[in-house]
């Protein structure tokens, strides 16, 4: 039967209702620190929400590396990009609402663009922390619910593309993102999310993690739909064996790790915060179907703006539970088995 990969190392409180809930933007916030500790050119800029980031504790730790430039995202980009070409990390911080929704356009020319463009070794290094991701910013409603991101990030020439399952791996993942050569992505919430991975917890940009082994369906996720993946392959322990990975990295894609899953299990079910179009749904099913096609079922946002309310509530409105994830298991092993059948 399934099990949790003893190689993921994941906190024994896994399942328990005492589990900890920490807001994932803590795991930015302090991730911006260590990497300031460990690189004196690490430099971060915010456009006007310094709190809400928590790129404040990297301002009240290196006050002379941090740059407030007010409500202007398009302008935060573009002096990002400058200060790279002059050896600078350079991390912006803002709503993922406006940073990539707002100024999108200046970072595809200042930053992916010039990037794409330069010399092994002068790629344009800034990192793009795109905080209140997905609907669980709850009641500041549809216009602030960031639900395209990805992909709007995922399209973009050498773009890496991160989202952390929680606020262990978003420290991890900003940490990492400084030392990443070229622009990164960086996409979290707001709302508190089971704290389950420890620092024991593998973590390497471009690389999906095991955190839980099975036989009869691979369920990919990231964010916090992650976590719902794990409780729903409890749940569906003594009926269906569930395989569980963790892709953090959407982009690159982890095709090696993914192919070997799916020719064990023979189908797949994809889980985000996000459109069902074009984020980690979208980049599973292109790669699969020229590699390896399966029958493969998502959960995500179908197609539509979020709303106000608090965060488990939409949840279950918008179908991103973990019961979302075991229907949507029962019917990629029902199409696989009405395709062995034919």
């Amino acid at each position: 039967m399934s099990k949790i990969n003893p190689k993921a190392y994941l906190n024994d409180a896994l399942y328990s209702k005492e589990i900890k809930r920490i807001n994932t933007r803590d795991g930015y916030g302090k991730g911006l620190v260590r990497a300031g500790e460990k690189n004196p050119n690490v430099v971060v800029i915010c456009a006007d929400l310094v709190e809400s980031t928590r790129s404040l504790w990297f301002k009240e730790k290196f006050p002379a590396r941090f740059v407030e430039v007010g409500v202007a995202e398009q302008n935060m980009a573009s002096l990002a990009a400058g200060m790279s070409t002059a050896g600078k990390v350079v991390f912006i911080s803002s709503y993922a609402a406006f940073s990539p929704g707002r100024n999108n356009e200046q970072i595809r020319t200042t930053i992916s663009y010039n990037s794409w463009n330069s010399l092994p070794g002068r790629e344009i290094n800034v990192k793009i922390g795109g905080a209140h991701a997905g609907i669980s910013v709850g009641p500041d409603g549809a216009t602030h619910q960031q639900l395209e991101d990805v992909g709007l990030m995922r399209l973009q020439p050498g773009m890496t593309v991160l989202v952390p399952c929680d606020d262990v791996e978003c420290e991890k993942a900003t940490v990492a993102a400084a030392e990443h050569p070229g622009p990164v992505y960086i996409r979290f919430g707001r709302a508190a999310y089971p704290s389950y991975t420890t620092a024991k917890t593998p973590f390497r940009i471009g690389k999906i993690e095991e955190f839980r082994s099975g036989s009869d369906c691979t369920i990919i996720a990231n964010g916090p739909l992650l976590y719902e993946a794990l409780i729903a392959a409890k749940l569906l322990e003594k009926e269906i064996d569930c395989t569980v990975l963790n892709c953090h990295t959407v982009k690159p894609l982890d095709g090696v790790t993914l192919l070997k899953s799916v020719q064990r299990t023979g189908c797949v079910v994809a889980a985000e915060e996000h459109q069902w179009f074009g984020g980690l749904g979208g980049a599973i099913a292109e790669f699969l179907s020229e590699v390896f096609p399966v029958p493969i079922k998502r959960v995500g946002v179908q197609d539509r703006f979020g709303e106000s309310g608090n965060p488990d509530e939409l949840f279950k409105a918008f179908h991103l539970t973990a019961q979302d994830i075991v229907k949507a298991v029962r019917e990629a092993v029902r199409m696989k088995q009405w395709q062995r059948r034919k």
